[in-house]
């Protein structure tokens, strides 16, 4: 084992500071697991936080990154879930295990250690077996994006095949909400901007593709015979939301888990009534779902849609990629 790690560091909120750093490498204390990270992947969340404009500032310099998978090199006095050796996917929000998120938890990636290091301290509940039939670089695009989708769907959401899926974009959180959906025998309406991208959401599995431009409520209606979407996965927010509840059925369902818009709300109040939709914000989800999807992951075999991977050296050019709009996920092998 070496003696020294290495890390990315933010030390002030312009992503050009970014810079690699050597430390030496840190013991486990009680109750915690040494990582070597294989791989991270990235977030639209990251750009925030590294850019200073997230719900909250993190304190500088911070290592940026929510996700990652790796192998568990050592643990400290006192685990009990892990012996060392084992292949682990990080959970995104530190503490939660299962139910309703208990007071005190918070994000790997800022405030907590993040994820663009050759090692990484983690306490033994926050990290759950990796998906046997994924590579590390798969593995690690699973904690935030796949599980956001996932928990709006099925922990939230009781998606069930016929349902109609409306998603917005072809992020990561768009693509593993096509699949999972597609995996429930759900259909899927993906609306983009890119026309390269939309053929490639039906070649996915979409069953419709908008562009962004039209009059895409109009056409989802249409599309659905005048009822409109079961389930409406919104990853823009700000005016968008507006534009999702007129789109979505009676009784429908709007998990709202993006501000890329911006991050207030615009819809019109006659909207909300009209639909009688429940409007859901989603904040990614607890360990136990994790583990559930990681299990239906193995079972069926899915594969997440990578749209870059980038060597550990070339990270800042992997935020860059993702800045540009990515179709999929952007990931850095370490």
């Amino acid at each position: 084992m070496t003696s020294t790690m290495q890390s990315w560091q933010i030390e002030s909120f312009d992503r050009r500071s970014l810079k690699q750093v050597e430390a030496p490498l840190p013991s486990p204390g009680a109750g915690q697991l040494l990582v070597r990270t294989q791989a991270a992947s990235l977030n639209y969340r990251d750009l925030m936080v590294t850019s200073g404009n997230y719900a909250w500032v993190p304190p500088l310099p911070f290592t940026p990154g929510s996700d990652l998978a790796g192998v568990v090199e050592a643990v400290g006095p006192g685990v009990t879930r892990w012996a060392g050796g084992e292949r682990i996917v990080s959970t995104f929000v530190a503490g939660w295990i299962d139910g309703k998120a208990p007071s005190g938890t918070f994000s790997l990636g800022g405030p907590g250690p993040g994820a663009l290091a050759t090692h990484v301290l983690l306490d033994e509940q926050w990290a759950v077996a990796a998906p046997q039939t994924l590579t590390a670089e798969q593995a690690s695009t699973l904690p935030c994006a796949a599980l956001t989708a996932w928990f709006s769907f099925f922990e939230e959401g009781s998606l069930k095949a016929g349902d109609t899926v409306l998603i917005h974009g072809t992020g990561g959180v768009a693509l593993f909400g096509l699949q999972f959906a597609a995996m429930a025998g759900a259909k899927v309406i993906i609306v983009s901007g890119g026309a390269d991208k939309r053929e490639k959401a039906l070649a996915l599995g979409a069953a419709h593709v908008i562009a962004r431009d039209a009059d895409w409520p109009a056409e989802v209606k249409r599309l659905t015979g005048g009822r409109g979407a079961d389930h409406v996965l919104e990853t823009v927010g700000g005016a968008n939301l507006g534009r999702s509840l007129a789109s979505v059925a009676q009784g429908g369902r709007v998990s709202l888990i993006g501000v890329i818009g911006g991050g207030s709300v615009e819809a019109s109040s006659f909207d909300f009534i009209r639909s009688r939709a429940v409007v859901q914000g989603v904040s990614v989800g607890h360990r136990r779902a994790l583990e559930d999807m990681i299990r239906a992951i193995d079972a069926t075999q899915m594969q997440p849609v990578i749209d870059k991977v980038y060597g550990f050296a070339d990270a800042p050019a992997a935020f860059e990629q993702l800045e540009r709009g990515a179709f999929g996920k952007v990931v850095v092998s370490i």
